[in-house]
């Protein structure tokens, strides 16, 4: 049996040019970056743009889900005010969205 596995001919994928091997690597890759990475690093982008932007009156919402408005903006943190004389520090990577514009509708 093992004479047999010596007599058998080599692979035809052997030949192949080593650029063709990595050619489905290559491209998974850039579909990855195209679909998935360059898509979040854009939103990141604009969160990061939006929080740099908030000012006094704003109205946000938080991660934890606390709507509010701004009182106060510091430049790590700010200060919102949840209810009538109740205000609370929040870190400003814990705003999530804008909400001025719901409130109009």
């Amino acid at each position: 049996m093992y004479s047999l596995f010596l007599s058998l001919p080599p692979q035809a994928a052997d030949t192949g040019s080593p650029l063709m091997s990595l050619l489905p690597f290559l491209l998974i890759i850039v579909v990855f970056y195209f679909f998935m990475i360059r898509p979040q690093m854009k939103r990141q982008k604009e969160l990061r743009k939006y929080r740099e932007s908030l000012k006094k009156g704003d109205k946000v919402i938080t991660t934890g889900g606390i709507y509010g408005r701004i009182a106060e903006v510091k430049e790590k943190d700010v200060i919102m005010e949840i209810a009538d004389d109740v205000k609370i520090k929040i870190d400003k990577s814990a705003i999530i969205m804008d909400m001025s514009d719901a409130a109009r509708k």
